[in-house]
């Protein structure tokens, strides 16, 4: 059954996705590697931008921005960090609650993330990881619109 209303979709994938999850060893293959994506994809950005405003992982993350991202956006580098972080939150909370819409979303950033890290000298190697990440993410993205056009 379709859902009618966006609120109604939202909570029917979060219901899903945590069922595979207490559930894992039992589900298929294609749905413990959906519910891993999806786990992965929604608490690890989470973290990661929580931990770009708050530093109780990694002290610094103003060697990462870029000499023209810094020019371009307002405040220092570290009014940048935070917003960096903010918005990174902000994608893995879509991520968890909309799955389907919020892994390409995630996508986009972490190649713009990408973008940024290709013009820091010595952090091509990181930018070639944030460019794997967000195909993943579109990869994931997919998955979760061919679940959602099976049932309805």
């Amino acid at each position: 059954m379709a859902a009618t209303h966006p609120w109604d979709q939202v909570t029917h994938d979060l219901r899903e996705e945590m069922h595979d999850l207490a559930h894992f060893s039992t589900i298929d293959a294609y749905r413990q590697g959906r519910a891993a994506l999806w786990a992965t994809f929604a608490l690890l950005p989470i973290v990661w931008g929580l931990d770009m405003m708050t530093g109780f992982m990694t002290e610094s993350y103003e060697q990462y921005v870029a000499v023209w991202a810094d020019n371009f956006l307002p405040g220092d580098t570290s009014d940048v960090i935070v917003w960096v972080g903010a918005i990174t939150v902000a994608a893995g909370v879509l991520v968890a609650l909309a799955p389907h819409f919020g892994a390409d979303v995630l996508g986009i950033w972490l190649v713009l993330l990408a973008v940024d890290l290709f013009s820091v000298d010595q952090m091509a190697h990181l930018a070639v990881g944030m460019l794997a990440l967000a195909v993943c993410c579109f990869a994931m993205a997919r998955m979760m619109r061919g679940d959602h056009r099976r049932e309805a």
